[in-house]
């Protein structure tokens, strides 16, 4: 007997930088799930061995002292005294994009691992969460909120309405220490998130678009001139606002309706690899 978990992406509305704490990046950022995750099946063992086989977006062959998974479920063991588990990830998150895909995964085998075995409630969930990665704790739950500090601390807001999203995925990915070490030797301006903030409880989608903010976007061109490309690609079917998510290298615009962006997607000629999605409060 098993149990199937589906860890859902995250797109950034705003990330700012606040400054530097004990050589961590300080942020503020909106952020939201989005229909589109990874699908986790768990299995126990009668060992305390975990074994986590990937499959999708080229993820095959990830050495498992690099997967984010394979802590999160070893940790969990550590945690709660449990046998292991046999884990099987189908990834459709994709992977060096900005989206939260190996965050998600560390956060969904850590639910799997408590549905399997009925051990850790969601404080418990969320330390184990934090020392994996900035993105995991809020990802245990995902929805809309604001992360602050190291991204661990999770405002969770209450957001009526979807919004809707045409991403494109440029060739190549960015890598995140790469960025984060060049936007430290760039001159970039703190921006407030308070206006997409008001903008998005009030469900103004125009004011929230014209506020959509990632301080990372400059450095990240610097690194991947895809991600440049895709901004102006999407620019130019006049959306309500264009983002970068994370650290890139994934850029989405935002439309009123996902007629919209059903529409965009049947027009664009660029060579992005481009997906719809929408915003989405998982069922936890």
């Amino acid at each position: 007997m098993g149990v199937r978990v589906k860890a859902f992406a995250k797109l950034n509305l705003t990330l700012a930088i606040t400054g530097l704490k004990d050589g961590y990046h300080m942020l503020d950022s909106l952020v939201c799930t989005v229909d589109l995750f990874d699908l986790i099946k768990l299995k126990k063992r009668k060992d305390n061995l975990i074994n986590v086989e990937m499959h999708g977006q080229d993820t095959e062959s990830l050495p498992p002292e690099d997967n984010n998974a394979v802590r999160a479920a070893e940790a969990y063991v550590s945690a709660f005294g449990t046998c292991g588990a046999d884990i099987k990830i189908f990834k459709n998150i994709p992977v060096g994009a900005g989206m939260g895909g190996s965050s998600a995964d560390a956060a969904g085998v850590l639910r799997g691992m408590a549905m399997l075995y009925g051990k850790g409630g969601e404080r418990d969930l969320k330390k184990l969460a934090d020392t994996l990665g900035s993105d995991t704790g809020y990802l245990l739950t995902g929805g809309f909120a604001r992360l602050t500090d190291r991204g661990e601390m999770v405002e969770k807001l209450k957001v009526n309405g979807r919004l809707n999203f045409l991403l494109l995925l440029p060739d190549g990915g960015v890598s995140t220490a790469q960025c984060y070490k060049l936007y430290d030797g760039m001159s970039c301006g703190l921006l407030p998130c308070e206006p997409a903030l008001n903008a998005l409880l009030t469900g103004d989608t125009q004011g929230l678009g014209k506020s959509l903010f990632n301080a990372l976007y400059a450095p990240a061109v610097k690194l991947c001139a895809g991600v440049e490309t895709a901004y102006s690609e999407l620019s130019v079917f006049a959306p309500l606002g264009v983002n970068m998510t994370g650290s890139g290298s994934g850029v989405y615009a935002l439309f009123e309706t996902a007629e919209m962006c059903a529409y965009v997607k049947s027009r664009y000629k660029g060579k992005c690899r481009c997906i719809e999605l929408k915003s989405y409060i998982p069922k936890i």
